[in-house]
């Protein structure tokens, strides 16, 4: 398979893009590196398409190395005919090449290979060729005792597992047989035996049916978690007339092996054959397929939204280098209290007791008054998890009490905080402060920049993805790490202040090469300019062509080394400043000036229009940071539990998960809320992220109130009302979305789709 070609086709652009956009890949070449500046190279190619063509180019090189595997395996039989070796050319999915391949493929010993060498071959040929003979009386010529074939009964069965065998083995039988059942089979679960009790979390699933094909993601993960947990027995149904469809499907068996005449009796003997050929291999081979594909398809799309989540919280606004007051709450343990300055840099930590069983509220007002004051604080960070609405209400009483301290308070997700705490990195950067402590740490940074301080988190650990334990380990990680990637070199690394695992995410740094510039910085001190990163260790010419871009360095020799603009395309600069007559420091920002420059003046042999593009808009706004502005939530005071809540409340809250079938959203009481997808507005919506993305700020109504399973249903519809609760829910019955009122948040799931979907958007696009 030409995979260019291919990849080209699917993307719906040239050969020559994708073969620029492989060869630079092969190169080394990072997709943020190959988006931002080599636009004339790849014609233009985007980071999603880019994103695309790496994923399709992985499984394209996969599918052809598993070919060529294939091939010399039954080249090497002596079984390769021109026409099986151009159809397994032509194979252009996995499922597809192993079709072909299993009657090829070596296997365990079979019932029908135990046949083979009892001799029972040529009878099954002889009742396939001639369908007026009499099964029965031809097999009596095979009876032979020392070959374990002691009776007619015996030979007529060796010869139809025979038959099944190469039945069962006919890739073109099996896929057509797979598309039907694809089409036409239904999911059906139920409890397992005396498991109602502990699969209580399942109960929508106890009795459920849908469409194979239909499932969301979220729901199909659910129910094979459920099954792995032997709570919920999974069934595949043919149809929805499941002896019907069997029926149907045993009849295209018989058809495939020329089955015209059950009056003959060759004929009717050979009807049961495909039937039985059809219920005992193909079914059985068939369910086990479609499940994989659903669960495949099902944790593309949870990855898919997980990483879209994780984009949306890396990219939230910070709230920029102020010094920073963080509290990691906790009720019997006490709220842990960190305080950084602008850089981040830690300050000062303590530990108070103003909850219960201690209570020592006026004494915590005081040390927080007193860190605030002495190390200038501007903002307190409050971490979401347990005591943290009671925290909350401490410093809002430090406030009233000291409304000579001029600060503000805002409430922070603290996902995956613990998990920074005890991890090696926060280890090296805290040794002498204990790992309670390191907590508090880290919820005052993300404030700060959440990109900054999130990078040190492992993706899946902060907890905006869903069921991220049951899908592919190793394509959630890749989906992942592509998210921190984009994210990090979209917005760019100030060199002089960035932990070496920020600079690790920077296109083209390795890990030692990103602690080696921390070191280089802390012994020869700030970086200059951006030729200095040419000095630091084991940073050479690629590495620096991959990272330079992305660098910056603010206040330094040179004011374009602040800028997105690439060290390589200087000269362009220097064109504008030597035919303008205007200085550097004169261009920067200067739109007016700027929007009267053409970018077709200024190309080169280079540099094409699309760089000298780039270039004027970075001009114009150096540094830009693509992240929006900050804002911050305040949290109705007096609603701190799930028991506070009534049904027509109006509340504010941020938007911590978004799923394919609605919002997750804090309200500030511990439990989550679910704005359902058919309550996120007042029109129809496909797609919750066309409304809401994670780190929104938003006003909801209660709808309904569950305290006894922690569920909580909301709405964002202008006109919601307690009484009027319709909507499309997400509750499992075998009418997918039927109309009910909103869904409780609780054990919802994530959902899914396939790489096909992400192929149909780049082409739409």
């Amino acid at each position: 398979m030409d995979v260019i070609q291919k990849i080209a086709s699917e993307l719906a652009v040239s050969q020559k893009q994708v073969s620029a956009a492989v060869t630079l890949l092969d190169e080394g070449a990072t997709v943020p590196f190959i988006a931002r500046y080599r636009k004339e190279v790849t014609g233009g190619l985007d980071d999603i398409q880019l994103r695309l063509l790496d994923e399709r180019l992985i499984y394209l090189r996969e599918l052809n190395a598993r070919r060529k595997t294939i091939l010399d395996s039954i080249d090497s039989q002596g079984k390769l005919t021109p026409a099986l070796e151009q159809a397994i050319k032509d194979a252009d999915t996995k499922t597809r090449l192993e079709d072909l391949y299993l009657p090829y493929k070596p296997k365990r010993r079979t019932k029908a290979q135990i046949a083979r060498e009892a001799g029972l071959e040529p009878l099954a040929d002889a009742v396939l060729d001639d369908r007026n003979c009499i099964p029965e009386q031809i097999a009596v010529a095979y009876i032979n005792a020392d070959n374990a074939v002691p009776d007619v009964a015996a030979a007529l069965d060796g010869a139809r597992q025979i038959i099944m065998e190469r039945i069962s083995e006919d890739a073109e039988l099996v896929s057509t047989l797979r598309e039907r059942i694809w089409q036409k089979g239904i999911v059906h679960s139920v409890v397992a035996k005396d498991k109602e009790a502990d699969a209580a979390k399942f109960k929508d699933y106890f009795d459920f049916q849908e469409a194979i094909n239909k499932i969301p993601s979220h729901r199909a993960l659910a129910l094979f978690r459920g099954r792995n947990e032997n709570l919920l027995n999974l069934t595949l149904l043919p149809g929805k007339d499941e002896k019907e469809e069997h029926q149907l499907c045993a009849q295209i068996v018989a058809r495939h092996i020329q089955v015209t005449d059950t009056g003959k009796v060759a004929d009717a003997w050979l009807a049961e054959t495909a039937r039985f050929a059809w219920k005992v291999k193909l079914f059985t081979r068939i369910d086990l397929d479609l499940k994989q594909q659903l669960r495949e398809t099902a944790e593309l799309e949870a990855i898919r939204v997980f990483a879209n989540n994780l984009k949306d919280l890396l990219l939230a606004a910070p709230a920029g280098p102020k010094a920073t007051l963080g509290l990691d709450p906790g009720i019997r343990t006490g709220v842990k209290v960190a305080v950084v300055d602008p850089t981040g840099k830690l300050l000062a930590t303590e530990t108070i007791y103003p909850h219960a069983p201690r209570n020592q509220w006026d004494a915590s007002i005081v040390t927080l008054a007193k860190l605030i004051a002495q190390h200038q604080v501007q903002l307190v960070s409050i971490g979401n998890g347990t005591g943290s609405r009671e925290t909350d209400q401490l410093v809002a009483d430090l406030m009233k009490q000291h409304k000579n301290l001029n600060f503000s308070k805002i409430t922070v997700s603290e996902a995956g905080a613990s998990v920074y705490s005890a991890s090696e990195l926060a280890s090296k950067e805290f040794p002498d402060i204990d790992v309670s402590l390191r907590g508090a740490v880290s919820i005052a940074r993300r404030l700060q920049d959440p990109l900054a301080e999130l990078v040190k988190i492992e993706p899946k650990s902060i907890g905006v993805g869903q069921y991220q334990h049951d899908v592919n380990q190793i394509q959630l990680a890749r989906g992942l790490e592509a998210v921190v990637e984009d994210c990090v070199n979209a917005v760019g690394v100030d060199v002089n202040t960035a932990s070496a695992a920020l600079l690790k995410q920077v296109s083209g740094l390795s890990s030692t090469i990103s602690h080696n510039i921390v070191a280089f910085r802390d012994e020869q001190g700030a970086f200059k300019n951006r030729k200095q990163l040419k000095k630091v260790p084991r940073l050479g010419e690629k590495a620096y062509e991959q990272a330079a871009g992305f660098l910056r360095i603010m206040n330094g020799d040179n004011p374009l080394d602040a800028s997105s603009v690439h060290p390589e395309a200087y000269p362009v600069i220097e064109d504008i400043v030597q035919r303008t007559g205007t200085q550097i420091h004169e261009l920067l920002g200067k739109s007016a000036f700027l929007r009267n420059l053409k970018a077709a003046d200024y190309i080169n042999e280079n540099f094409g229009l699309p760089t000298v593009t780039d270039i004027l808009q970075e001009l114009e706004k150096p540094g830009r940071d693509p992240r929006p502005e900050f804002k911050s939530v305040t949290f109705k005071a007096g609603i701190e539990k799930i028991t506070d809540l009534k049904e027509g409340m109006s509340l504010d809250g941020v938007v911590t998960n978004v799923a394919n079938f609605g919002a997750f959203v804090d309200i500030g009481v511990h439990q989550d809320g679910l704005v359902h997808i058919s309550h996120l507005a007042d029109v129809f919506v496909k797609d919750p992220r066309e409304v809401v993305k994670t780190g929104d700020m938003v006003k909801v109504k209660v709808m309904e109130v569950d305290v006894a399973r922690k569920r909580i249903a909301l709405s964002m519809k202008k006109e919601a009302t307690a009484e009027s609760k319709g909507g499309k829910s997400d509750k499992a019955d075998t009418q997918a979305r039927k109309i009910q009122k909103p869904k409780l948040a609780g054990s919802a799931a994530p959902a899914q789709g396939s790489m096909a979907d992400a192929f149909a958007r780049a082409l739409k696009k």
